[in-house]
């Protein structure tokens, strides 16, 4: 499923679009978290730390749901549904500093001891507002 042409501009590298990522607690709640975030043009691509919340559910129940607002016009946003179709350690440092310069126009200062994960979610879904 290829990503909408009317919002490719929320995916480019120029975009400053934050994604807003909803997965499942273990009783079934949701959790919500606004993420930095990419694209390889198939996959949505997610950089955490492991064992943040969104991490251990993402393992466990690898369905999510998304949403991209555009950072000029509130109103318009592109919702998705998808599943986590892989997670690496592989080469998720270097991707978090990409993010990093794209958001925050600076490195990323990885902590001490901090491992970061990188998450590639394939939407199945869109709903576009």
């Amino acid at each position: 499923m290829s990503f909408p042409e009317d919002f490719q501009d929320l995916l480019t590298d120029d975009s400053k679009a934050l994604l807003y990522l909803a997965t499942l607690m273990p009783d079934g709640s949701p959790q919500v978290t606004p993420v930095w975030f990419s694209t390889d043009g198939e996959y949505i691509l997610i950089n955490t730390a492991e064992g943040r919340a969104k991490d251990r559910n993402m393992k466990a129940r690898p369905r999510v749901a998304m949403t991209v607002q555009d950072p000029r016009n509130p109103y318009r946003y592109l919702g998705m549904r998808g599943e986590v179709g892989s997670y690496t350690r592989e080469g998720a440092d270097e991707h978090i500093n990409a993010l990093s310069l794209k958001y925050d126009g600076k490195p990323y200062n990885i902590p001490a001891g901090q491992k970061r994960i990188i998450f590639r979610i394939k939407p199945t879904h869109f709903d576009k507002h």
